[in-house]
């Protein structure tokens, strides 16, 4: 065989996720360097391959199909096909002949002997992918147990309900995950046995209820898949297989379609098969997960949960809410400590704050796993901030460490107390976040009202990895049970969704749709709002607050813009926009759209006057009086950004979109007859039909608009221009710093630059300095949106002193896409064919309209050296595409909407390090 499978983990190499996955480098980690971890060894993940690889083009074929989103019953439909695939295939050839040669040493390791009667030795088998993925594939525990070697294990540890609690545990996940029945069956006969025998939880379950327990369950064996298979070996390879298959379970695909974990990121899973401690044994055993910070927080304190006379998978499941880490400090104080040591030590060698999971038998602690632990976005900021200044992390490492969707994140809005009124539960605050939504129980059904454009809760006693498509669909969560390491609190840390775990006042009743506290019932559709920054739940929508931004924060993004090459500017539209880009951060206001301006309807009836008009003498007249109105929102502006440029384009939209449509003017014309309207008032009326029925253009995007209005009506843009510079000759003499650059719009050709500037700009400007008397310095400038432009960048820049690329209408522009009609048309089949592998509106096209971009800044550079270039389309926030524009270089800054200018500011920074990295 040319393949080594099966390593040791005194073999693996720690450093190596893609072939161990990230549980096997942990574990080899972990147990080399000299951790108490049970000896067992890593199936690696070219075996996963070699095993999907024997009807891989079928298996690629469904997964294609499942990625699109169907619905649930073909999903399932689907499903069931593409296990029935995977169950015809076998183990890779010599794979268990490796699994045997491992198992003999393990044996000697634990001096027990797998399968024997009376000193049995049982594994778990679990699954690990190179990237964390946290309880999308599956595992199963206490395996080799069956009638015979469970009188072995009572007899090894003198404890029979022991033995026959982990016979139980083993046939529920075997049943579940190797042969594929529905794990509610367990689970109602589970409870009946509980209500039985009067138990409140599975722990008060004597030893008679467990054996009980364990022929019903292989009775639901027997009648669902045949007969329970005894022979440990056989059930050794069909969890081996099972596990492999949940590399293609729905969960775990959708899982990596919504965190963009493709093949060459993470392939395939690996698979450990270690030697079973138990956490089962009594009160002085259990099991834990626990942080070595605080992940919501980011303090520096160990945090995590303790649940006594327990297997690992209770914690993970909610199914019973566990104690503090602290408790386990009283009750096993050394074992605490030996935690604590090992914890930190962990933590120093990966880098990263740790997610460890253990056991405790009998009083001993041993070490299960090791990964970089899931965080809210203020833990992530926080605890990399702080251990840059412990010295773990450099401050360009510290900075890598936050993403720049998790600064975004950290801007979710919280509830104002102050305005709340009480609320009605309160659980844990497991992901921030303040978010009201409509209560919904089930996952598909959040999926589907969602895709019906309403805003969901998902409700659920504890979740399960099954319903993480309910949870992208979904606001926020929230759940009756399970603790801060429950698997809703881990996910939705994971992909930034607000939740709020272990209310357990509420009351979930799923068969009435409706949940139930203190005297409130709740029913599906009603509005909740969750506050996961406090756990507290509320009825109805709650007034919300913005964050503000300090601590941390503010350090990481100073040391940000310490390293970071690009500036970073800020779209804006209005003086809000400007006073959140100043607070943020913002180096100026890279693109000043005043179309808004327009909008008030005094102002909006003197822009029609103008548009309109049918002399050069009406319209400057109109001109003049909507000059004089703008100018105090000029002034505004431009006082808020004082001592920061202000980029301030002309008037660019298609002049159609000031004026009524021709349908309305033409109901408007019959409503005045059918009421007996004057004659003057509808000869009025049809005379503005006509006048707006001449404007009209097949393709108004590509039509009379920026730049070519300035040309056809240069009174326009001197009135435009007369406006910009009054408010900044005004602020001047008020002992302001007004830095003002005037954009010119949808420019193609040199020519029109020359002539905006010597017909309206230039002329305007000399009357102002003489009537203010004094002198004006401001920027001319344009926009690049044009393909013709970005080819002639060389001819423009020799009369501009800046350029801007306005990419959202150079990607237009480039493809022949109107973005208002593609992406409701064939643009998302586009992306579900891979025929785009982005929507080039969002990130980049970096061989299209990247190319142009490069050839633009090249050719503009080459005849005006200093010429200012950035970027101030949507791109401008999206941290790939501004990767490229750091990447490229020549351009200067990128302008963003004010809600990700620190977004911006990170991923510059980001694009930085790594390609010095790569230098």
């Amino acid at each position: 065989m040319s393949k080594k499978y099966v390593y040791d983990f005194e073999e693996g190499d720690p450093k190596n996720k893609a072939l161990f996955g990230g549980k096997g480098a942990g574990l080899a980690l972990m147990t080399q360097a000299g951790l108490p971890v049970p000896p067992g060894f890593t199936i690696t993940t070219d075996a996963c391959r070699d095993f999907f690889q024997q009807r891989k083009q079928e298996i690629d074929e469904i997964v294609k199909q499942l990625e699109k989103g169907v619905p649930p019953q073909v999903r399932d439909e689907l499903i069931k096909k593409l296990w029935g695939i995977i169950d015809t295939l076998s183990l890779p050839a010599g794979l268990m002949d490796e699994v045997r040669e491992h198992m003999k040493k393990l044996e000697m390791k634990r001096g027990r002997k797998f399968g024997d009667k009376n000193n049995p030795l049982l594994v778990s088998v679990r699954s690990g992918a190179p990237v964390s993925m946290p309880g999308m594939m599956d595992t199963v525990l206490n395996l080799g147990l069956n009638d015979e070697t469970v009188k072995g294990l009572a007899q090894q540890t003198n404890n029979e309900r022991f033995a026959y609690d982990s016979y139980r545990r083993f046939l529920q996940l075997y049943g579940k995950i190797v042969l594929g029945i529905d794990d509610k069956k367990f689970d109602e006969t589970l409870n009946k046995i509980k209500q039985k025998y009067n138990a409140k939880n599975d722990i008060d379950l004597d030893t008679n209820a467990l054996k009980e327990l364990v022929e019903e369950y292989k009775k639901i064996i027997r009648e669902e898949k045949g007969e329970f298979i005894q022979d440990y070996w056989y059930q050794l390879e069909m969890a081996i297989k099972a596990v492999f298959r949940s590399w293609m379970n729905p969960r775990a695909i959708f899982y990596r379609i919504a965190n963009k974990i493709t093949p060459e990121i993470a392939g395939c899973t690996a698979v450990t098969v270690q030697s079973m401690v138990f956490g089962n044994m009594g009160m002085d055993s259990g099991t834990g997960v626990v942080f070595s910070r605080n992940v919501a927080t980011g303090e520096n304190e160990i945090y995590g949960e303790f649940l006594p006379n327990a297997q690992g998978e209770d914690v993970v499941a909610g199914i019973r809410t566990p104690m503090h880490i602290s408790d386990l400090k009283e009750r096993f104080p050394s074992l605490y400590q030996d935690l604590y040591k090992n914890l930190k030590m962990l933590e120093k060698v990966n880098k990263d704050v740790q997610d460890v999971e253990f056991t405790v038998e009998k009083g001993k602690l041993f070490f299960l796993q090791t990964r970089d632990a899931k965080m809210t976005p203020l833990a992530r900021v926080k605890t990399a901030v702080d251990m840059a200044k412990e010295g773990i992390l450099t401050k360009e490492e510290a900075i890598l460490k936050v993403k720049p969707e998790h600064v975004l994140q950290l801007l979710y809005p919280k509830v104002d107390e102050t305005n709340a009124p009480k609320p009605i539960a309160k659980g844990l605050a497991a992901s921030p976040g303040a978010v009201y939504g409509q209560v919904v129980f089930d996952p598909d059904d959040a999926v589907e009202w969602a895709k019906r454009g309403k805003e969901v809760i998902l409700v659920r006693v504890e979740t399960k990895p099954d319903d993480v498509h309910g949870f992208y669909a979904a606001k926020g969560i929230l759940t009756s049970r399970g603790g801060m390491t429950s698997h809703a609190a881990v996910v939705a840390r994971g992909i930034g969704k607000t939740a709020v775990v272990g209310a357990e006042e509420i009351q979930i009743d799923y068969e009435k749709k409706e949940f139930r506290v203190n005297g409130v019932v709740i029913k599906e559709g009603d509005i909740i709002t969750i506050d996961g920054n406090t756990g507290n739940v509320y009825l109805g929508k709650v007034p919300t607050v913005q964050p503000k931004v300090g601590g941390e924060l503010q350090e990481l993004l100073t040391w940000a813009d310490q390293v970071r090459v690009l500036k970073v500017k800020a779209n804006a539209d209005v003086p809000e926009d400007a006073r959140i880009a100043r607070e943020y951060g913002a180096e100026g206001i890279g693109l000043l759209r005043i179309e808004r301006m327009f909008r008030r309807p005094e102002r909006l009836e003197k822009l029609r006057k103008v548009i309109l008009s049918e002399t050069t003498e009406e319209r400057t007249a109109a001109m003049e009086e909507l000059s004089e109105m703008i100018k105090k929102d000029f002034k505004e502006m431009l006082s808020i950004m004082d001592g920061l440029p202000v980029t301030i384009r002309l008037i660019d939209p298609p002049l159609h979109e000031f004026l009524p449509k021709p349908e309305e003017l033409l109901r408007q014309i019959y409503e005045a007859k059918m009421s007996g309207a004057s004659e003057d008032k509808i000869k009025d009326l049809e005379k503005l039909y006509k006048k707006v029925e001449a404007l009209v253009e097949a393709n108004p995007m590509m039509g009379h608009r920026g730049v070519r209005v300035g040309i056809t009506f240069p009174e326009v843009y001197r009135g435009l221009t007369r406006a910009i510079l009054e408010a900044q000759a005004e602020l001047i003499k008020e002992g302001k710093n007004p830095i003002v650059q005037i954009m010119i719009p949808q420019v193609a050709i040199a020519d029109e630059i020359k002539f905006v500037k010597e017909k309206a700009i230039l002329p305007t400007a000399e009357e102002i300095q003489k009537k203010y008397e004094i002198k004006l310095n401001f920027k001319i400038g344009t926009m690049i949106e044009t393909v013709r432009g970005a080819i002639t960048a060389d001819e423009i820049a020799k009369n501009v002193e800046f350029f801007s690329f306005g990419t959202n209408d150079l990607t237009q522009a480039t493809f022949s896409f109107s973005r208002d009609d593609v992406e409701n048309k064939f643009l998302p089949k586009y992306l579900e064919l891979e025929i785009l592998k982005n929507n080039p509106f969002e990130v980049i096209d970096e061989k299209g309209v990247g190319e142009l971009v490069k050839i633009a800044v090249q050719k503009g550079r080459s005849v005006n050296p200093n010429i200012e270039i950035g970027v101030c389309g949507e791109h401008g926030g999206d941290p790939t595409s501004i990767e490229f524009f750091h990447k490229i270089g020549g351009i200067d800054y990128v302008s963003a909407s004010p809600f990700r200018i620190l977004v911006a500011r990170l991923a510059a920074a980001h694009a930085a390090i790594k390609n010095k990295k790569s230098l």
